[in-house]
């Protein structure tokens, strides 16, 4: 059976040239678009290459990138133009097939397995006209990988920008893949890498020749995919444009205004963010079993923690239980927060998620469906008049030991 023909597209410093399309004189010196530093967000959201040249990062924080590159040109971010820009080169994508999946705004996988008869039957080529056709009709430049699998694909467009087509293939992915750093490795991040580390772990041929039996052992269900993934085995399908995909996690975080250290702060902070999360779920349709917490202190430092769930759940209350124990447990009482970030991880259809009645609590099971249901009675009374029509006692006032669901006689409004 003949290889797949995979593609991933990546608009270069996608909201740095939209931008500069309409600034043609910023592009030649640095320039970086960023968040307001007034509202805390004042980090680095997309660079240009003379930016990156002065050692610019996106993520890193507007001061830092200002220490690096004082004459920095800084613009602030137009997220519709963005959208509007991403629509137009996902329209271009679209005439070379119909199986497009967007990874985010400014990245796609394209599938051309069965259209590349039709653009002259060379995969490099399709790519040079794609990253062609783009530029000519949109002002912005893409780079493109090109391989078998969707994760080789995604290294491609990476390896060389701007610009730019890399095509890794069965007979050159070891001398291009192999050699790289661990962390270009799709999902590892810098926790995997840490524990990969200890074990001598550095480039992902290393990763492909470590046992992986082994690697099931040191970082969970995780370690075969990584290990499947640096020896190209990896095989899900590109989703056919429009189609959806359910996600594998549902996350929400917040940077705050000022630094909470107050404990009722914190608690209505986690409140509001278990139910985003919560909402989010129970519109995918999916439940939860393990919850994940990321805290960031004022100076960046990041601890991020994860707790198993009692039980498959979709539930604000289930959520907040598991953060509030998460910040008890690994925060030190009245140490100051900058931000915290919620992601409710290993997904599964609320359908498939079936609880049997506990021997020492047989009531939980029942008050757990209760609150559901209680929850998306809220779900529907806020799609009907504005998510701002109801709200929970824990989210105008002080958080109480859980968050509370409204009772039957509050109004909406």
């Amino acid at each position: 059976m003949a290889d797949r023909v995979i593609l991933h597209c990546d608009c270069n410093s996608f909201f740095c040239s939209v931008e500069l399309l309409s600034r043609p004189d910023l592009r030649t010196r640095p320039t970086a678009v960023c968040g307001d530093p007034k509202s805390r967000h004042g980090i680095i959201l997309a660079k240009n290459e003379p930016a990156k040249a002065k050692g610019v990062k996106t993520a890193e924080t507007i001061w830092q990138a200002k220490q690096k590159c004082p004459d920095l040109v800084l613009l602030p971010p137009h997220h519709d133009l963005y959208r509007q820009y991403s629509r137009k080169v996902s329209a271009v994508y679209d005439r070379f097939t119909d199986l497009v999946e967007p990874f985010s705004l400014d990245e796609c996988y394209l599938d051309v397995t069965g259209t590349l008869h039709l653009f002259g039957g060379d995969p490099k080529g399709m790519a040079d006209q794609i990253r062609n056709t783009v530029r000519e009709e949109t002002g912005l430049t893409i780079s493109v990988g090109v391989s078998f699998n969707k994760v080789f694909a995604k290294l491609g467009s990476d390896y060389k920008k701007p610009d730019a087509t890399t095509v890794i293939s069965r007979d050159n992915y070891k001398d291009i893949v192999w050699p790289l750093p661990v962390t270009d490795l799709l999902f590892v991040g810098k926790a995997a890498q840490k524990i990969l580390h200890q074990y001598g772990v550095e480039t992902i041929g290393d990763l492909a020749a470590f046992q992986p039996d082994a690697l099931s052992v040191i970082l969970g269900r995780q370690g075969r995919t990584l290990w499947e993934y640096a020896n190209g085995l990896e095989c899900s399908p590109v989703a056919p444009a429009g189609q959806y995909t359910p996600p594998k996690s549902v996350g929400n975080g917040e940077t705050f205004d000022h630094d909470l250290t107050d404990e009722e702060e914190i608690r209505r902070a986690v409140g509001l963010l278990a139910d985003e999360v919560a909402v989010r779920l129970r519109r995918h349709h999916r439940k939860a079993n393990t919850l994940q917490v990321t805290i960031r202190d004022p100076n960046l430092r990041d601890i991020c923690r994860q707790k198993p769930l009692p039980a498959s759940v979709n539930t604000a209350r289930e959520l907040f239980r598991a953060a509030m124990d998460i910040l008890g447990e690994h925060w030190k009482k009245g140490a100051p927060i900058r931000s915290i970030t919620l992601t409710a991880q290993n997904l599964i259809p609320e359908d498939e998620a079936v609880e049997q009645l506990g021997l020492f609590a047989p009531e939980e099971p029942v008050q757990r469906d209760k609150v559901e249901k209680l929850e998306r009675t809220m779900d529907a009374i806020r799609n009907r008049f504005g998510a701002g029509a109801l709200r929970t006692a824990s989210q105008v006032q002080k958080m109480p030991k859980d968050p509370e669901v409204p009772s039957e006689g509050q109004n909406p409004g």
